[in-house]
C-alpha cells in the first residue's frame, strides 16, 4: 500500500496548492574538528514541507540527517541559511522568542531509553512541556497526561511508572506523547523506529498516520529502512555527505530514480526471495580520484575554488583503499585502512614504520573515525605522519 493509499481519508489531501509550513532555504553548518579544520555536516540545503504533509529523508549512516533535523528545530545554530516557520524565521530569534516558537515543533527522538529521565515519572515527563509553558495546572494536567497516554495506545493509569519499567516501543509511545502535549504543527521524526523491531515498528508506524489523520500534523520522518520511508512519505529527499541529491514524490523516487546515489541505495534493500536476491547486482555510485597531497591540502585550507566540490565527490571506505597509494607519507611509511570494528564500524588508518630488526614491521594508528568526511581523516593522518 502506498502512503497516497494510506491516507486516502485526510480531509485536505496534501498537494501543490497545500500551505508551505518549513522552508529552508541554503541552511550550512559546519563543526569545527581541529585547527583551520572543519566538517561539512549539512552543505547549502534548501527544501519546503507543505501543511499536513510527511516529508520523508533518507541517506546513509553520518550523512548529516539528524543534524538537518535539529537544525530544523534550531536546537543547534545554523552556520549560515534561513529556517522558515509558519512564515517565521527562526534563525534570527534568541531567547523567549524562539523559546516560545518552539511550542509549534516538537522532535521524537531515535534512542527511547537516553531521551527519557530514568528519575522522573512518565507522568512528570509528559507534563513537563505543559508546566513549562504554562498550559494547564492542577487536575486539569494530570487529566491532560492520562488523556496523551489514552491517544499513543497505553494505559492511563501508568503516569505514576518510571521509563525502566516500559519496553522499547512503549518508551518510544510516552516519546510520542511528549511531542503530542502542545499540540504542534511540525514533529521531527528522528530515526523514530530504527531502534525498535519489525512488529513494533509496524504498530508505531500506524500510530504515527493515525495521529496525523487527527490532529493534522507535519511530519519530517528521517530514517534508514527505505521500505518504511516509502510506505509514510509523501515525498523523499536523499541525502548524501551534506547534500540533497534528489527529491521527488515517494512513487517517483522508487520507480525511477534519477541521481546515482539514490540507485545505489535502493539497489541495496534487501528482497525476501532468495533466487531474486542472488541474481540482484548491487548498483555503485561512480568512483572519483583522491588528489595528491599537494592538491588536498590546498584544498583542505579553501586555496582552490573546486576544493569543495572535488570533497562531497570523495567515495568512504572503498575508494579510501583504492587512493592509498597516493597518500603515503613522504618518509616512505606505507598507510593503509584496516578492517572495520564489528561494534561501532569506524575504520582505522595505520601507518607502518620499518623497525631496525629484520622483518619487523611496526603498526600506529593515525587517525579514525568513518563519520568524518574521508579525505578529512586520510590528510590528518598523512600530516601525522609527516611531522612524527
Amino acid at each position: 500500500m502506498t502512503a497516497q493509499a494510506a491516507r486516502a481519508d485526510v480531509p485536505e489531501p496534501v498537494g501543490d496548492r497545500a500551505k508551505v509550513l518549513v522552508r529552508v532555504e541554503n541552511v550550512v553548518k559546519h563543526f569545527p574538528a581541529g585547527i583551520g579544520v572543519s566538517v561539512k555536516a549539512v552543505d547549502g540545503v534548501s527544501f519546503e514541507i507543505r501543511q499536513g504533509e510527511t516529508l520523508g529523508l533518507v541517506g546513509e549512516s553520518g550523512c548529516g540527517k539528524s543534524t538537518l533535523g535539529r537544525l530544523v528545530m534550531q536546537l543547534i545554530p545554523v552556520t549560515s541559511g534561513k529556517v522558515f516557520l509558519d512564515g517565521v524565521e527562526l534563525t534570527s530569534l534568541h531567547g523567549e522568542r524562539l523559546r516560545q516558537q518552539r511550542r509549534q515543533m516538537q522532535i521524537i527522538f531515535q534512542d527511547p531509553f537516553a531521551s527519557l529521565d530514568p528519575r522522573m515519572t512518565i507522568g512528570d515527563i509528559i507534563a513537563e512541556p505543559l508546566v513549562n509553558f504554562g498550559v494547564v495546572r492542577g487536575r486539569k494536567l494530570r487529566d491532560r497526561v492520562q488523556e496523551l497516554l489514552r491517544v499513543v495506545g497505553l494505559n492511563p493509569n501508568f503516569n505514576n511508572r518510571y521509563p525502566h519499567e516500559f519496553s522499547g516501543g512503549q518508551r518510544q509511545r510516552i516519546g510520542i506523547a511528549r511531542a503530542l502535549a502542545l499540540n504542534p504543527k511540525l514533529i521531527v521524526c528522528d530515526e523514530a523506529i530504527s531502534a525498535l523491531d519489525v512488529s513494533i515498528q509496524a504498530q508505531v508506524v500506524n500510530l504515527l498516520e493515525d495521529l496525523q489523520r487527527e490532529f493534522n500534523l507535519t511530519y519530517l520522518f528521517i530514517a534508514h529502512d527505505l521500505s518504511v520511508v516509502r510506505h509514510i512519505s509523501d515525498r523523499v529527499m536523499v541525502m548524501y555527505l551534506g547534500k540533497i541529491v534528489e527529491i521527488a514524490n515517494s512513487t517517483e523516487t522508487y520507480t525511477n530514480p534519477k541521481h546515482p546515489y539514490t540507485k545505489a541505495l535502493l539497489s541495496a534493500i534487501p528482497l525476501p526471495d532468495p533466487k531474486l536476491q542472488r541474481g540482484r547486482r548491487l548498483v555503485e555510485p561512480v568512483p572519483h580520484a583522491l588528489p595528491d597531497r599537494a592538491s588536498a591540502h590546498a584544498m583542505r585550507r579553501g586555496r582552490t575554488a573546486a576544493g569543495g566540490k572535488a570533497a562531497r565527490a570523495f567515495r568512504r571506505l572503498p575508494l579510501l583503499k583504492r587512493g592509498l597509494a597516493k597518500a603515503t607519507p613522504p618518509s616512505g611509511r606505507a598507510l593503509r585502512a584496516g578492517p572495520p570494528s564489528p561494534a561501532s564500524g569506524e575504520v582505522k588508518l595505520v601507518l607502518q614504520d620499518a623497525d631496525p630488526r629484520p622483518g619487523i614491521v611496526v603498526q600506529r594508528v593515525a587517525a579514525c573515525a568513518l563519520h568524518v568526511r574521508m579525505h578529512q581523516v586520510l590528510l590528518h593522518a598523512v600530516e601525522q605522519g609527516a611531522e612524527d
